[in-house]
C-alpha cells in the first residue's frame, strides 16, 4: 500500500468514526474545547486567530472563538477561490455569511483577507508526534506553505475530536506538523509556544 493509499484509508476510517458521533454529543465535545483552550492558548490583544465554521460532523468551533474574541483575537474563516487556493477573510460581527466553497460560509469577497498568526486547522486523523491527515484537497498545506513564503509563521492547532487519533500518521517530506492538537479531552502541546 502506498503511503497515499494508507492516508486515504484512514482518512475515511476516522472521518466515519467522527461521523458516528451524535449531534448532541458533538455539541457537548465542542464546548468542552472551548473549556479547555479558551484561556490556554495564549497570545496578545490584536492577534490574527483563524478558526472555521463547522461542515458536515465537525466540531463547532465557534465557542472557542468567542472566547478568543473577548480576549482581543482578530478572527478569519476560510474561503476556497480555487481548487488550489484559499484565503482567510475577517470574521466580523453581524457580517452576513455567504457560500464560501466546499460547503463552506463565511464573509463575502467584500471582507478583508487577513494572515492568521494562530490557525486552528480542520483535519481527518492525527498521531501523538502532532502529524495530521487534512481532507485531501491540501488547501492548508498550500495556505501554510504560503504565509511561510512571506515569512510568518502561524502557529497550527490541530482541531479533532479523540476518535480521530491513529497510533501513526505516514509523514511526507512536504507535510506540516502541528503545534497542538485540540480534542474534547484537551489541549496537547507539540511547542512550547502555547502556554
Amino acid at each position: 500500500m502506498t503511503v497515499k493509499e494508507l492516508k486515504a484509508q484512514l482518512r475515511n476510517e476516522r472521518l466515519s468514526a467522527r461521523d458516528a458521533i451524535s449531534p448532541e454529543n458533538r455539541a457537548s465535545k465542542s464546548l468542552a474545547m472551548a473549556d479547555h483552550a479558551g484561556e490556554a492558548v495564549g497570545f496578545a490583544l490584536g492577534t490574527i486567530v483563524s478558526g472555521f465554521l463547522p461542515i458536515r460532523s465537525e466540531a463547532d468551533l465557534r465557542p472557542l472563538m468567542a472566547r478568543f474574541a473577548v480576549r482581543g483575537a482578530r478572527l478569519c474563516v476560510p474561503a476556497i477561490l480555487d481548487r488550489q487556493t484559499i484565503v482567510f477573510r475577517e470574521l466580523a460581527e453581524g457580517a452576513p455569511l455567504v457560500d464560501t466553497g466546499f460547503g463552506t460560509v463565511g464573509p463575502g469577497a467584500d471582507a478583508a483577507i487577513l494572515d492568521p498568526e494562530i490557525m486552528l486547522v480542520p483535519l481527518s486523523a492525527f498521531d501523538i508526534r502532532g502529524h495530521r491527515i487534512g481532507y485531501g484537497a491540501g488547501h492548508y498545506d498550500r495556505a501554510i506553505d504560503r504565509l511561510r513564503q512571506k515569512g510568518l509563521h502561524p502557529k497550527l492547532i490541530g482541531i479533532a475530536f479523540d476518535c480521530q487519533e491513529v497510533a501513526h500518521v505516514p509523514d511526507e517530506p512536504h507535510d506540516i506538523s502541528l503545534d497542538a492538537i485540540l480534542t474534547e479531552s484537551g489541549l496537547r502541546f507539540f511547542a512550547s509556544w502555547i502556554g
